[in-house]
C-alpha cells in the first residue's frame, strides 16, 4: 500500500495511476480502494482509512486493506467477466450495512481494480422499516378482505333469517297438501285394494260371471271411476309439491353459497334474478305485483351468488317501500358490452337529503330491528368490485328505480410496471 495520502497533503502521489483519478478519490466523502492486477492494495483514501476504523473499532491500527475482506468472492467473479458489480453487504458491525462496487479494467495495458464502498446503514434502515410497514399493511389488508367476506355472508344469512319464516311458509303450503294427497291417496290405494280382493274372489268361485253383479255393487260403493279420475291429478299435485320444495331449497342452497376464492363465470343473470324472488316471494305476496319485462340478457362473467345478494337486498327494500298494495317491475336488457337489471317499485320513495346517504354503511331509516343499514352499502360494494355502477332514480310519494348495470366481461386484471 502506498503510505502517502493524497488525502493529508497538498503532494500528488508518484503512481501508475492516473494522477487526476487519484487526486479526485483523495476529496471523495466515499472509501475508495485502489487495486494492482494482482489484487493487492496500491492506493487508498482518507475516507477509506476512517471506514476501516469504524469497522474495527477495537483495533486502532486497522488498516484499509481490511475492507477488502467485506468484498464478497462472487463480485470479484462478476466483476472480472463484466467489468463490474454492486451490491449491498451487511458487515459484522451491528447496523452497519455497505454498498460496495467493484470495477475491473485496463488502464495502460495493465490490468486494475477499484473498490468503492459506501455507509448505507440509515438507507437499509430506512428500507426495512419500509418493508416491515409494508408487510403489516399487506396483513391489515388481508385481515380487512377476511372481514368483508365474512360481514358479506353475516349479511347474507341475517336477510335469510329474516326471511326464515316466509321460506317456512313457502315449504310448509306444498308439504301441507302433499300429505294431505299422501292420506287420500292411502285411501284410494285401499279401495283398489279392496276391489282386487273381490276379483280375485269371483275368479276363485265355481261360476265367475255370477259374481259379475256383486263385483258391479262394490266398484260402485268403492266409487272406482271417481278414484280412476282423481288419482293421477293427485299424484300430479303432490309431484308438484315435491318440485316447488326441492326448488326453495336449492335457491336457497345457491344463494347461501360463499363462493370464497372461485373465479367468476359466466352466469345466467334472469335466473338468479328468478331464483331470489323464488326466496322472497312469500314476503311479497301479499301486497304486491311483480311485473316483468325481460329483454336479452347474454351470459355475464360474475359471481352470481353475490350478484343475488344484490337482487335480494334491492328486492327486499322494495316490498318494504310499499306500505299496502304496489308493484314492483323487473326489467333486464344488454347495450354496449354491458347488461343491466331494473327493480323499480311504486313504494315511499327516497327524498333528495336521504339519497345522498343510502350507500353508507350502517346508515338507515327503518326502525331499530328491521335494518341493519348494511344492505345496500354491502350491494354498491358487490357491484364495485365487479366493475359495475348503481343507478338510482326516485321521486318521494312515486318509488324509487334501481339500475344495475355490470360488463358483460370483466376486465383483465391490472399488473404493476416493471421497474425502470
Amino acid at each position: 500500500m502506498n503510505e502517502q495520502q493524497p488525502g493529508h497533503s497538498g503532494d500528488r502521489p508518484n503512481t501508475a495511476w492516473s494522477d487526476d483519478l487519484l487526486w479526485a478519490l483523495a476529496v471523495a466523502d466515499t472509501a475508495a480502494l485502489l487495486l494492482d492486477g494482482d489484487g493487492a492494495l496500491t492506493h487508498a483514501n482518507t475516507a477509506a482509512q476512517v471506514l476501516a476504523a469504524r469497522l474495527h473499532p477495537d483495533d486502532p491500527t486497522a488498516e484499509p486493506a481490511a475492507l477488502l475482506a467485506c468484498v464478497p468472492d462472487r463480485a470479484w467473479d462478476a466483476a472480472g467477466v463484466d467489468g463490474r458489480w454492486i451490491g449491498e453487504v451487511a458487515t459484522a458491525q451491528p447496523g452497519l450495512v455497505l454498498e460496495i462496487k467493484v470495477f475491473s479494467g485496463l488502464q495502460g495495458g495493465t490490468h486494475r481494480g477499484l473498490v468503492v464502498m459506501s455507509d448505507v446503514s440509515a438507507r437499509a434502515a430506512r428500507e426495512r422499516e419500509l418493508q416491515r410497514r409494508h408487510d403489516e399493511l399487506q396483513q391489515t389488508y388481508s385481515r380487512l378482505a377476511g372481514a368483508q367476506e365474512q360481514l358479506l355472508q353475516s349479511e347474507k344469512m341475517a336477510s335469510i333469517g329474516q326471511l326464515a319464516a316466509g321460506v317456512a311458509h313457502e315449504i310448509n303450503n306444498p308439504i301441507g297438501y302433499v300429505h294431505s294427497n299422501l292420506g287420500t291417496l292411502q285411501e284410494y290405494v285401499g279401495a283398489l285394494f279392496a276391489l282386487l280382493d273381490g276379483y280375485a274372489a269371483a275368479l276363485q268361485s265355481d261360476d265367475p260371471a255370477a259374481q259379475r253383479a256383486a263385483l258391479q255393487n262394490t266398484r260402485n260403493r268403492l266409487d272406482i271411476d271417481f278414484i280412476a279420475r282423481d288419482l293421477p291429478q293427485l299424484l300430479s299435485e303432490s309431484r308438484e309439491g315435491i318440485e316447488r320444495v326441492i326448488k326453495i331449497v336449492q335457491d336457497l342452497k345457491d344463494f347461501s353459497h360463499v363462493g370464497r376464492g372461485e373465479p367468476m363465470r359466466p352466469s345466467d343473470l334472469r335466473k338468479g334474478l328468478e331464483s331470489t324472488l323464488n326466496i322472497v316471494w312469500n314476503d311479497l305476496k301479499y301486497k304486491v305485483r311483480v311485473e316483468k319485462h325481460y329483454g336479452e340478457l347474454p351470459l355475464v362473467e360474475c359471481h352470481l351468488s353475490e350478484i343475488n345478494q344484490v337482487f335480494m337486498n334491492l328486492l327486499i327494500n322494495a316490498g318494504q317501500a310499499i306500505a299496502e298494495r304496489g308493484s314492483i317491475v323487473l326489467a333486464t336488457g344488454s347495450e354496449d358490452g354491458e347488461a343491466w337489471i331494473s327493480i323499480a317499485d311504486t313504494g315511499c320513495g327516497i327524498p333528495d337529503e336521504t339519497l345522498q346517504r343510502i350507500f353508507d354503511p350502517f346508515y338507515t331509516t327503518k326502525p331499530v330491528g328491521r335494518g341493519t343499514g348494511l344492505g345496500l352499502a354491502i350491494a354498491y360494494r358487490i357491484v364495485a368490485k365487479h366493475h359495475g355502477r348503481i343507478e338510482v332514480a326516485s321521486q318521494p310519494g312515486a318509488g324509487s328505480t334501481f339500475r344495475i348495470v355490470l360488463p358483460l366481461v370483466q376486465p383483465p386484471p391490472q399488473t404493476e410496471a416493471p421497474a425502470p
